[in-house]
């Protein structure tokens, strides 16, 4: 594969990937005027457990399936190739079902966990039925992952990126229509709306595996044709094929259900905590402000970061491997200053704006001080999330993926055993705190072990982050005063109207103050490259 083809469908896979997010944060505004605060805690107790199962069953199984198609494909054995992905579709086929039982029956003891006393709005009865909702989607997804893998590995990533945007928009409509269907043409209860939306996932699901279908339709006669003109077959056994596929697709597997298994921790221990300290009334509200809607705007930064900074990865790998080490060290320091230059200025701008942010897209204007300050204190937890994400995959790149997992399960601790403590100490926010510790520790560890693995030195990103300081210090300044004048003129947070007037200009003018000062300082070119000089005309 040539450099620019990999950048390329790199590119195309993080834009696939972010507008999937950015999906993901939109339809829930209509969603949540629809069931409101009660019906997104009751939405996440099912998407938590569902999230770590999904992970499990499939996250890291496109990239080893592509990494081992890609292999062979070089070797000009197609064959081989094409018994990775049959057997590994049939693996994901038994692991699909069996996730989808053990989930199923699951339900209701997981939803016991949950719901431990009746003063919450949700019922036992309501959060297992959404679990068992959504189990049916893991009968499909685990294949879906085998044929992303196997597009992948043949060059190509528009399958696989088409059928991520597919997969969303089917979800969102299905999940739209059915609960606006159910709440107000049958008047029926906002549970079931809730189990349908749930539900969607599995519909969802089903319109991805018909796009890659057709591409499969579609390609199959060329790898044939390549298949029948191959001259040499590899005798790999199908024991040898199996351990290669999950020992590189296992690291990964651990690092991408780090925030799932957060989220979990919250589930089975955030109600219990707030009805010890006499605050169940607003716990699942403040639950669904976490984990769910909060969750979805501290995201969308996130996954455009990191998409760019994974981007970057298998070039990583290949400086590592041919020890390379001024390119290693270069390509590590451009990774982890994307998320500083993205993640940062976007997290400290949504704190600073989070009551504004939030009553413009979810409204309950009337309790904005809690709902607005708890994604204030959330919004600088992403910068943790991404940085967990990159210095993981970096810990990949040079050989090092089992500290990864070890340094996951340390974080993983923290955050049972703190947080119940903290959510005593501080309220709802104990939570926040505890994630933000647990996954800073975990950010440590990792970027520990890659100055032990490679003699990595921070100095440049240590005087790049002071940098970025200093910028985000500006731009704050400019948020703050915009907020100041605008209030001084009328009081804005008594309207939806007056808030998203705030969030606009406050956006635009804090941004462009970013960005002017990081483009002048040629901070950007020196991350993104000459590119960036393409901005000068708006600069001028």
């Amino acid at each position: 594969m040539s450099k620019s083809t990999m950048i390329r469908g790199a590119f195309l896979l993080t834009a696939a990937s972010f507008l999937s997010k950015f999906l993901g944060m939109i339809y829930v505004i209509p969603f949540n005027a629809m069931v409101g605060e009660q019906g997104a805690a009751l939405y996440n107790y099912a998407y938590a457990p569902y999230g770590i199962l999904i992970s499990v069953a499939t996250v890291g199984i496109p990239a080893a399936v592509s990494k081992f198609v890609s292999k062979y494909n070089s070797l000009e054995d197609y064959y081989t190739g094409v018994r990775m992905f049959k057997t590994g579709m049939s693996i994901m086929a038994v692991t699909g079902i069996l996730t989808f039982l053990a989930l199923f029956f699951s339900a209701e003891f997981i939803a016991k966990q949950i719901i431990t006393t009746d003063k919450f709005d949700n019922t036992v009865e309501d959060v297992t039925m959404v679990i068992r909702m959504i189990s049916f989607a893991l009968i499909i997804t685990p294949s879906m992952s085998i044929f992303r893998g196997f597009f992948q590995g043949n060059q190509s990533m528009g399958p696989t990126a088409v059928s991520q945007v597919i997969e969303q928009v089917v979800r969102i409509v299905f999940l739209l229509i059915t609960t606006f269907l159910i709440m107000y043409v049958f008047k029926g209860t906002m549970s079931l709306a809730v189990g349908f939306a749930t539900f969607a996932a599995f519909i969802g699901a089903i319109g991805s595996y018909i796009v890659l279908l057709t591409y499969w339709k579609k390609r199959k006669h060329f790898l044939d044709q390549k298949i029948a003109q191959q001259k040499y077959v590899h005798d790999v056994p199908k024991k040898e094929l199996l351990r290669e596929l999950f020992m590189y697709a296992g690291p990964f597997v651990i690092v991408a259900i780090a925030i799932p298994l957060f989220q979990l921790v919250d589930n089975f221990t955030f109600n219990r905590a707030m009805d010890a300290i006499g605050q169940a009334e607003i716990s699942e509200t403040a639950l669904a402000v976490i984990n769910v809607l909060g969750h979805k705007l501290v995201i969308i930064p996130v996954t455009l970061a990191t998409g760019l900074s994974l981007a970057i990865m298998p070039a990583i790998t290949n400086s590592f491997t041919a020890k390379a080490t001024s390119q290693l060290n270069h390509q590590i320091n451009q990774s982890i200053q994307i998320i500083i230059a993205l993640v940062v200025p976007a997290s400290i701008g949504l704190t600073l704006l989070s009551k504004e942010a939030y009553g413009t897209l979810y409204g309950g204007i009337e309790k904005l001080d809690f709902t607005g300050s708890l994604l204030g204190w959330y919004a600088p937890v992403g910068i943790i999330f991404a940085l967990i994400s990159v210095t993981a995959a970096i810990l990949q790149g040079i050989n090092q993926q089992n500290h990864a997992v070890i340094n996951l399960t340390v974080a993983l601790l923290i955050k049972i055993i703190f947080n119940m403590q903290l959510i005593h100490m501080f309220g709802a926010k104990g939570s926040i705190f505890a994630t933000a510790i647990a996954g800073g520790v975990a950010v440590a560890l990792n970027l520990i072990r890659i100055n032990r693995a490679i003699n990595f030195s921070f100095r440049q990103i240590f005087k790049r982050t002071i940098l970025v300081g200093i910028f985000v210090l500006i731009m704050s300044l400019v948020v703050v005063s915009i907020k100041l004048i605008i209030g001084f003129i009328f009081s804005y947070e008594d309207s939806r109207w007056g808030l998203m007037l705030v969030l606009i200009v406050g956006v635009i003018c804090g941004g462009y103050a970013y960005l002017w000062f990081a483009y002048k300082s040629t901070f950007l070119e020196r991350i993104f490259g000459e590119r960036v000089r393409k901005l000068g005309k708006i600069f001028r």
